[in-house]
Order: structure tokens, then C-alpha cells, then sequence
């Protein structure tokens, strides 16, 4: 189950990004540039991506896997990016017309296989209503604007 993860969560996490924010993707260098300290490959288990008009949604699915990167903020950055990417995703704390939902989540590093909590970014109530009645599945949990 995909939980939402506190407003303010007490520890920074790293954000598991999968679509526009992933490096070389067009929103990546507009919000991510000079914020973050590391960006490593990983995968976050139990969803699924789905096309979406200019961009992915990722969708709760139990044998689901997405791939993407995980970002390390600068802790200095982090308040500040936190409440740009709810901006740019379309997230309010409690608003059921939400976009996107912020969750926290086990990520995995594909480097190692090591685990462990980060924040992100899935398709609001709504949203996945409509994806999982009329969407298209990504095969493979890889999304790229350039196909």
C-alpha cells in the first residue's frame, strides 16, 4: 500500500523520481540543478507507470516495479525543493483534486540492492481511477520523452 508521507517529514529523505525529473529529462536541470548532492539508479517496487499526456504517472500495482533515480538533496535545499516538486506535481496536504499524492516508500539502489525509505511522487485518487480504467501500462517500468 502506498503511504503519503508527512508534509514535513522529520528526516530528509531522497526523492525516487521516474519521469521530467530524471537526469536528462526537461525538468531535471530547472529544479534539480545545484540542489542535489547525489542522483543514483533505483527502483521502486509495488507500482506501475502509466503514459500520461507529457508525462508518466506511477500507479499502486503489488508485482509492479518502476525505475528510476534516487535524489539526494543538499540539506540546505531540501525545504525549498520539497515545496517546488509539490508545486510542479500538482500536490496539496489533503486536496482530493491532487495530481499527484507525495508518498514515502522503500526505494531500492540499484547499485547494491540496498534499501531504504524515500519520498516521491504517485498518481492522486482520481488520477489512478481513470489509468488503471482507460490507461496505457509502460512494459518494463521506463518512462522517456525522447521515444
Amino acid at each position: 500500500m502506498i503511504v503519503p508521507a508527512p508534509s514535513s517529514p522529520s528526516e530528509p529523505l531522497p526523492f525516487f523520481v521516474y519521469g521530467t525529473l530524471r537526469p536528462g529529462e526537461p525538468n531535471h536541470d530547472v529544479f534539480l540543478r545545484g540542489r542535489v548532492r547525489e542522483v543514483e539508479p533505483a527502483r521502486l517496487n509495488g507500482a506501475v507507470l502509466y503514459e500520461g499526456p507529457g508525462f508518466p504517472y506511477a500507479v499502486e500495482a503489488p508485482d509492479g516495479v518502476v525505475r528510476g533515480e534516487l535524489v539526494t538533496a543538499r540539506p540546505e535545499a531540501y525545504g525549498g525543493l520539497l515545496t517546488a516538486l509539490d508545486r510542479l506535481e500538482g500536490h496539496g496536504a489533503g486536496d482530493p483534486r491532487n495530481l499527484y499524492e507525495r508518498i514515502a516508500r522503500e526505494g531500492v539502489r540499484e547499485a547494491d540492492a540496498t534499501v531504504g525509505r524515500a519520498g516521491g511522487y504517485v498518481a492522486g485518487p482520481a488520477v489512478t481511477a481513470r489509468l488503471r480504467d482507460a490507461g496505457r501500462v509502460i512494459e518494463g517500468g521506463v518512462w522517456s520523452s525522447r521515444r
